[in-house]
């Protein structure tokens, strides 16, 4: 059965897709199977994977109202080794829509259900607030992975986060965890960004990953041809950065030896390839 996680942060261009979608990319380098939920009506991460978020024909949006099964949209990507469950800007009406829904807040971990048995893995990119659907996500999650810069304003944001998750493990979810907090963009020649790093080491201990991805144009550049930086140049400092991170997540959970040291897991037969 999948592990499953939600990347999530309330504050927006943090790096939640950058992290979602290159940390999927090293989970398969490293021999796991992966699904990528793109929660986010934006649809960045299904972009970032190699997928035309307007030529989908059915995405994470009939899967919540129920108009499709998760099998049934889920397209396995064969450039970046992992499959996606896909978004557009039809997920913007899944707000109003899954208000009149029973169980409104447990649709993704029911529609998830049918299919986790496939993966070692479950990544769901949320959006940058506590929406509908990002309770969707944390309903159905093992944990939270949280991308965030060191700067002032982050650590402001993160003890809403932190409270957050709390709620929803307390009402709704007593498997989910705050797994840890990702260092991104991080540049160790200011001052600042050090100090914020050095405080959230001491506040949250072991919770503060040990990998920290470093600001990379290659990273940044990755998203305009539809890969992950980590398929895009697999040398670049933010790609090995990654791939290492995806070593940790996979010690830090438990899931030793994966499928391979390197080769790409094979996907699931049943899915639609793009």
């Amino acid at each position: 059965m999948a592990r499953i996680f939600c990347i999530a942060n309330q504050k927006g261009g943090v790096g939640k897709t950058t992290t979602t979608v290159n940390l999927a990319a090293g989970l398969v380098r490293i021999g796991q199977r992966v699904l990528v939920v793109d929660l986010d009506p934006q649809g960045n991460t299904t972009m970032g994977s190699g997928l035309d978020k307007r030529a989908l024909e059915a995405t994470v949006y009939d899967v919540l109202i129920g108009a499709a099964p998760a099998a049934d949209a889920i397209q396995h990507v064969e450039r970046v080794g992992y499959d996606v469950l896909g978004a557009n800007r039809e997920l913007a009406g899944a707000e109003v829509e899954l208000v009149e829904i029973d169980q409104r807040d447990r649709r993704l971990k029911l529609a998830l259900a049918e299919v986790q048995d496939d993966y070692d893995f479950i990544l769901i990119d949320c959006p940058p607030s506590l929406s509908l659907l990002t309770l969707n996500g944390l309903t159905c999650a093992h944990g939270v992975i949280v991308p965030m810069q060191c700067e002032y304003f982050a650590l402001e944001g993160l003890s809403d986060l932190v409270n957050s998750i709390k709620q929803v493990h307390a009402n709704l979810n007593r498997e989910l965890h705050l797994i840890g907090l990702l260092r991104v963009m991080f540049d160790p020649r200011m001052t600042l960004q050090q100090q914020v790093s050095d405080q959230l080491q001491a506040h949250f201990g072991d919770k503060v990953f040990k990998t920290i991805i470093p600001r990379n144009v290659r990273l940044a550049e990755a998203p305009s041809y539809g890969l992950p930086g980590v398929i895009f140049d697999p040398t670049a400092k933010g790609s090995l950065a990654f791939i290492e991170f995806a070593r940790e997540m996979v010690e830090r959970v438990g899931l030793h030896g994966g499928r391979g040291s390197a080769a790409p897991a094979p996907a699931p037969t049943a899915k639609r390839k793009a």
